[in-house]
């Protein structure tokens, strides 16, 4: 059972719905994850229980932000809205920089969560084993 987390900008919201959808069979099993709009438009379509957080501009960007810190996120999809800035700016830069300082994967576009996804619908997701393998000497991956 792998967390995952959804994220998406106002314009990206039907477009995460679509996808999640698509995927439901996928995602069904696992632990999720959103913030507040985002998951409810997504319970509303389909079967899946979402944990809610605030909206992202209250917080919600922060809150996902945490569970990275924590080591307790496996994949964020973050449908982002690179066309339409974004008044909690500083959040999002935020939640993506602790992405990448945790080493945890984030699709900001549909290409490439659908790549993670079949991934993971393919049992092929060990992005954990292969980080442990890269990482340099005398560094662990918490």
């Amino acid at each position: 059972m792998f967390q995952i987390a959804f994220v998406a900008h106002d314009r990206k919201k039907d477009e995460m719905v679509n996808f999640v959808t698509a995927y439901e069979h996928v995602f069904h099993g696992h632990k999720l994850y959103s913030t507040g709009t985002t998951g409810q438009r997504i319970m509303a379509q389909t079967k899946l229980d979402i944990h809610r957080f605030m909206s992202g501009p209250l917080g919600g960007d922060q809150q996902i932000g945490a569970l990275v810190a924590q080591n307790e996120l496996d994949l964020i999809i973050f449908l982002r809205d690179p066309l339409m800035a974004q008044p909690h700016e500083p959040d999002i830069t935020a939640l993506l920089r602790i992405c990448d300082v945790q080493g945890i994967p984030v699709a900001t576009n549909i290409a490439t969560a659908e790549i993670l996804v079949k991934a993971l619908d393919r049992g092929d997701f060990a992005w954990r084993e292969l980080a442990h393998k890269y990482k340099p000497a005398g560094e662990e991956l918490k």
